[in-house]
């Protein structure tokens, strides 16, 4: 059986996932599993348990919560061979969803994990985004938002219902009512490629956002390339006509929508061409104001997750 580092996120569903995610350690040990609990009182310090864990050895990690857990992983894991197992209690979960993992079911969850483990696990591509002003550098493994889905994903994240994917219902439309065009500057593989208003720019390496909205239907997660779709410049009336549509991916055939793609993508904001765009999120997490630069790595991540 396995050696396990584990780290489960106690607060991830907006509490939802604190009896649940308790269950996770003695559920894998039950299995036949020797499991390293990596928790901690907050983020910062699973992270730092979780690292160390790596160091010392262990045959996988898996993390129990939200995007925010699985974000952590992500950063833990990428670039190394270690496979990262994800165990989706939280309210968005869209990593592990591109993925086809089990949602709010501890046993399917655990048994995905069990299966990758003895067939292997799924190799995809990782991004590694950079703030050069500040030396930042972090990994994701879905999508950087940057413009009005980061706001939305802003609000979603301070408040505390309705439950799951809903919250991001009525985030969208508590935001609707301060919209205006922000303003972007897009380089893609070091030539400019966009230089407008826009509503949104989004960076994807995988297709989904905010608790199942499709932003890049088209987005593969082994295919080497971003997506970015650029929606806008539009109005307040138009993107209340094209937003929802993200929920079925078929935004993307509106005429104010456009989708480029390529492995290096850098956006800026352009306050003469509109509001300075909101902090970018990455993997539903805040990352940080823009410039940022996102680099594709093909193959950089191992996840405990059936194959294609």
């Amino acid at each position: 059986m396995a050696i396990l580092g584990v780290v489960v996120n106690p607060t991830a569903g907006k509490g939802r996932a604190e009896g649940e995610g308790a269950k996770v350690p003695a559920l894998l040990r039950a299995r036949g599993h020797e499991v390293i609990d990596l928790s901690a009182p907050d983020l910062a310090g699973a992270h730092t348990s979780a690292r160390q864990a790596v160091v010392d050895g262990v045959d996988a990690l898996i993390v129990a919560g939200g995007d925010g857990m699985t974000h952590l992983g992500v950063n833990v894991v990428a670039g190394t061979t270690l496979p990262l197992g994800i165990i989706p209690l939280g309210t968005g979960n869209d990593v592990a969803r591109i993925l086809g993992l089990p949602r709010h079911n501890l046993e399917a969850a655990v048994g995905a994990i069990e299966r990758a483990l003895a067939e292997g696990p799924r190799v995809i591509d990782a991004v590694r985004v950079t703030d050069t002003a500040h030396s930042m550098s972090e990994w994701y493994a879905g999508v950087l938002s940057a413009g009005f889905d980061a706001a939305v994903n802003a609000k979603a994240n301070r408040l505390t219902w309705p439950r799951g994917g809903s919250v991001y219902v009525r985030a969208l439309f508590q935001e609707i009512t301060r919209y205006r065009p922000y303003g972007f500057e897009i380089d893609i593989d070091g030539e400019l490629a966009w230089q407008s208003a826009a509503a949104l720019v989004a960076v994807a390496n995988g297709s989904d956002i905010g608790g199942g909205m499709h932003i890049a239907p088209d987005a593969s997660l082994d295919d080497g390339q971003l997506d970015v779709v650029i929606g806008g410049p539009i109005s307040t009336a138009t993107l209340l006509t094209v937003f929802p549509r993200v929920y079925r991916g078929t935004h993307i055939s509106h005429p104010a929508v456009t989708v480029l793609r390529g492995r290096e993508v850098t956006v800026r904001a352009r306050p003469d061409l509109g509001l300075t765009p909101p902090d970018a999120h990455t993997d539903g997490e805040r990352v940080g104001p823009l410039p940022l630069s996102c680099r594709c790595e093909p193959g950089a991540l191992r996840v405990l997750a059936a194959q294609p």
